[in-house]
């Protein structure tokens, strides 16, 4: 019997730096935007590893996870196609720089961030509710 067709499973990471502020990338790809550091996960990944990697690769930090946040499969969450996405909260230290799909990397205030890309302002509006 041939496998359904499933939505891709994505993570991303809601990263808190000492000091305050939360770390957002700049999309280098379409869709252009602000946007929580992330990306899909690999074939014989864990989603805490894909979660872990794709921190590294797009801030050069290392995080550490510290929960589940949520979880997120609106359809229309990505206009690339139906993705599901896995979210943590995460904890690093240092100075984030952009790399790999990043363009720029900042630390943001979770309460005013930039304009967001995908369903970012429900995630974070989440993420404040559940640190206040």
């Amino acid at each position: 019997m041939p496998r359904p067709e499933t939505p891709a499973l994505t993570v991303d990471v809601v990263i808190e730096l000492e000091g305050g502020g939360v770390v957002l990338i700049e999309r280098r790809h379409p869709p252009h935007g602000w946007a929580l550091p992330g990306g899909f996960v690999d074939v014989g990944e864990t989603v805490e590893a894909a979660a872990v990697r794709e921190a590294r690769e797009e801030t050069s930090l290392d995080v550490e996870l510290l929960e589940l946040l949520g979880v997120y499969s609106d359809p229309a969450r990505d206009p690339r196609g139906h993705t599901v996405g896995i979210v943590f909260i995460g904890r690093a230290t240092g100075e984030p720089r952009a790399a790999d799909d990043a363009k720029n990397v900042a630390v943001f205030d979770p309460a005013k961030p930039p304009p967001l890309a995908f369903d970012h302002d429900r995630i974070l509006a989440d993420y404040r509710r559940r640190r206040s």
